[in-house]
């Protein structure tokens, strides 16, 4: 079988909705509107886990970047990052090429244009409607403290590629960012 020696890298939540804080989830299971054409055109595929489901589980409650963005936490991101890298750094040394990095705009992880921003812990996913409980965040212009990781775990490899957003409000078009070299 003939192999596109083509990769993508997606951000967990977009494959599997499951990942995402309980009430954020605008989708049942993976994001086809922005995955399709490359499922399509034969591009493969390499997940990257999810930073706040393996530090703080499943049930746990929304968090600005702020939050995250500690030193302890950015240990665990390059931990969990770093099988991933070794996985790319092959593919790319076998010809393959990491034609982008996907992650989900709005994400204080995974964030690649925009991030919520504010220190209203412990309140999103607790209790009740969603936009009643988000009053203390502000979206912001910014990148995700686990995709700033990835960016610079890339960076040490020598793996150059494009970073792009999915905007949930429009999940079928894919916002380019820059290349990271």
């Amino acid at each position: 079988m003939k192999r596109s020696h083509r990769i993508i890298v997606v951000s967990h939540c977009l494959l599997n909705a499951n990942a995402k804080v309980r009430p954020l989830a605008l989708y049942p299971g993976v994001l086809l509107d922005a995955l399709g054409s490359y499922i399509e055109q034969g591009v493969g595929i390499v997940q990257l886990p999810c930073p706040e489901s393996s530090y703080l589980g499943v049930n746990r409650w929304g968090m600005s970047r702020e939050q995250y963005d500690h030193p302890r936490f950015r240990r665990h991101c390059r931990h969990i990052l770093t099988p991933v890298m070794d996985q790319l750094a092959a593919y790319r040394d076998s010809g393959c090429d990491i034609i982008g990095v996907v992650g989900a705009d709005g994400s204080p992880n995974c964030g690649i244009h925009r991030v919520p921003l504010g220190l209203a812990g412990g309140v999103i996913g607790a209790m009740g409607p969603v936009e009643n409980q988000i009053g203390g965040l502000r979206s912001a212009e910014g990148t995700g403290v686990f995709m700033e990781v990835a960016r610079q775990m890339l960076a040490e490899r020598n793996i150059g590629t494009t970073f792009m957003a999915v905007d949930e409000n429009h999940p079928g078009k894919l916002i380019t960012q820059s290349k990271g070299d």
